[in-house]
């Protein structure tokens, strides 16, 4: 009786809880067909559609591809009281086999990635693609977890809530296993122009 009783009552209180939730998942979607922006070992260049940002990040490791990724991104319209952006451009490249710490400049919002293959060092360089919402600006700023947990698994960040956006990264790598772990800086961004410049 206790079970029927939890079946009936459970997606009651499931939907209850999703109507107050203040989380928003939508359906990304990672392109045609679910298919990889880049093959293993080659260079690639992912820019969102104009007024969209990156919104989740996918990725799969081959140790026998040359310790290599394949990538997949997810972009979003940002909203509209963001505005249409005012400029976008490319941040300095982030070197292979290296430790970086990189933001948008200018208030920047990630908006794609471009990238290139290194067998020497077995990584990748990294640059960040970067838009400007007019004079807007990022406040209560974090760090997410490591993406991957733990070298050479697999990699599936997305942002759970509408109003927060990815804007930039740390990352680590390892000599030994070839691979590279991520932090994402994500920010919220203020309804107004700013009437200071910050990072």
């Amino acid at each position: 009786m206790e079970f029927v009783l939890l079946c009936v009552f459970l997606p009651l209180v499931t939907v209850a809880w999703e109507g107050h939730s203040d989380y928003y998942y939508p359906q990304y979607n990672y392109g045609d067909n679910d298919e990889w922006v880049n093959v293993y070992r080659q260079g690639f260049n992912f820019q969102c559609p104009p007024g969209q940002v990156i919104v989740a990040v996918r990725s799969t490791f081959s140790k026998e591809e040359g310790s290599d990724r394949l990538w997949n991104y997810a972009c979003m319209p940002t909203p509209q009281s963001l505005g249409e952006p005012t400029e976008c451009w490319w941040e300095e490249i982030n070197r292979a086999g290296t430790e970086w710490y990189q933001t948008c400049s200018n208030n920047g919002l990630v908006a794609g990635f471009q990238s290139q293959y290194f067998p020497s060092v077995l990584d990748r360089e990294w640059q960040f693609y970067c838009c400007r919402y007019s004079r807007r600006c990022s406040y209560s700023c974090w760090l997410t977890t490591e993406y991957p947990g733990h070298y050479g698994e697999d990699v599936d960040m997305m942002l759970y809530t509408y109003d927060h956006y990815i804007r930039g990264a740390t990352t680590t790598f390892s000599a030994v296993d070839r691979d590279r772990q991520w932090k994402f800086i994500v920010c919220r961004m203020t309804d107004f122009n700013c009437q200071f410049e910050n990072a």
